[in-house]
């Protein structure tokens, strides 16, 4: 698989919607967190750090959805 962006670029994405949803949640989150991985493209490397610094409870579980479809938009 080529992934041509890192997943932080495919996330801010989903950033700015009118109408917010968890997804635009954790990306406006991840956007103001200068910790973040932003040049990975690792899932475990990812995961890892959200399970540490979860912005809010079903963040993982976002996550996963997002990273789902990353990995359909580099196929």
């Amino acid at each position: 698989m080529n992934k041509l962006r890192s997943f932080y670029q495919f996330l801010m994405t989903f950033r700015g919607k009118k109408q917010p949803d968890d997804q635009s949640y954790l990306a406006d989150w991840v956007f103001f967190d200068h910790g973040f991985p932003k040049y990975s493209n690792d899932y475990d490397e990812i995961s890892s750090y959200l399970e540490w610094n979860s912005p809010f409870s079903n963040a993982l579980i976002v996550f996963d959805e997002i990273w789902e479809l990353y990995n359909l938009s580099n196929e």
